[in-house]
């Protein structure tokens, strides 16, 4: 009998891409997949994954301690991925994103303490370092967020941290760059920018577009979050970047040339407020554990288009505000 897996926010980006990968990777593994649906959470991305009968979908909130009282045993691994994450939505209503965030967290990491879960991994964030005016920030560096959203799972991280030093309980946080790929909300910029152009929309561009970023494909992500399930060392943070900061322009210049539109489908928009300039993570203590990236951003940033292109029924229904 393998693992049994309870991956919460299971029906969005990051968590469907991770469940994914559990099942191609660990034949034996069997995924509880609990996730509310909010606007993020896809049912056409469950409806895919309920394909398999290793997983098992589940309708519910991580707030919940007696659902989760009722699901937590007999699992070896909780991998927390439910999140409210767009940094705009939390400037406009910060509230669920406090109450998702953090006090979310906080229930589910007591519940999967009192039960005993032997290994729990909490799925941060690059962003809770603020910007960096230069260099790479290592998993000591001070925390400074700038938003809501960041300051929440800042406050996520502290208290998965303060479970490990009070109780003794095995957890790991992981520190993320931005992901791309497949099934990504069409909020975030690269599928946004991608959807917009295939309908004959312009961009929104943020300012100038010097904020910089590194993009980290959401399949690495997922291996170096399996490889710390297994070699991870328990009260420990570990960065997860790919080293490949790029200008927010520079990211439209490429979309822009790989689906032949022109400078004119830029809509300059004013920059939002508390807007971090660069992110950038050392992820040397993962990188010493064998994990690399292995998906060159050129290379995938076309296959990602290209997924787009080819799955309007996934993201027109979610622009339109239906499901799909």
């Amino acid at each position: 009998m393998g693992r049994r897996y309870l991956v919460t926010g299971g029906a969005g980006f990051i968590g469907s891409n991770f469940v994914r990968y559990l099942l191609d990777h660990e034949p034996d593994a069997a995924v509880t997949n609990l996730d509310l649906l909010t606007y993020a959470g896809v049912e056409a991305t469950v409806r895919e994954l309920d394909a398999d009968p290793r997983h098992a979908f589940l309708h519910g909130d991580i707030g919940d301690a007696g659902l989760l009282d009722g699901v937590l045993p007999g699992h070896d691994v909780v991998v927390n991925f439910a999140a409210e994450t767009h940094v705009d939505r939390s400037i406009s209503g910060p509230g669920v994103f406090l109450q998702t965030n953090v006090v979310g967290t906080g229930v589910l990491l007591d519940t999967a303490r009192r039960h005993g879960v032997p290994r729990f991994v909490q799925v941060s964030t690059d962003e809770v370092y603020g910007s960096l005016a230069e260099g790479f920030a290592p998993e000591d560096a001070p925390l400074r967020p700038s938003s809501p959203y960041s300051a929440s799972k800042a406050a996520g991280d502290l208290l998965a941290a303060s479970y490990g030093t009070t109780f003794g309980y095995p957890v790991i946080v992981t520190r993320c760059t931005n992901n791309y790929g497949p099934y990504q909300f069409p909020e975030k910029v690269i599928p946004l920018f991608v959807t917009n152009l295939l309908d004959g929309r312009k961009v929104p561009l943020y300012g100038e577009g010097r904020n910089e970023r590194d993009w980290l494909h959401v399949e690495d992500h997922c291996a170096a979050i399996h490889l710390l399930v297994d070699q991870g060392t328990p009260g420990e943070v570990y960065n997860i970047g790919a080293d490949a900061q790029l200008p927010n322009i520079e990211l439209t210049h490429r979309i822009l040339a790989a689906l032949d539109r022109g400078e004119d489908m830029i809509e300059r928009v004013p920059d939002r407020p508390g807007h971090d300039l660069r992110y950038a993570v050392d992820s040397a203590k993962l990188r010493r554990l064998g994990w690399a990236p292995t998906r060159s951003f050129e290379e995938h940033l076309a296959a990602t288009i290209d997924w787009y292109r080819r799955r309007p029924d996934w993201w027109r229904p979610l622009k339109e505000g239906r499901r799909p």
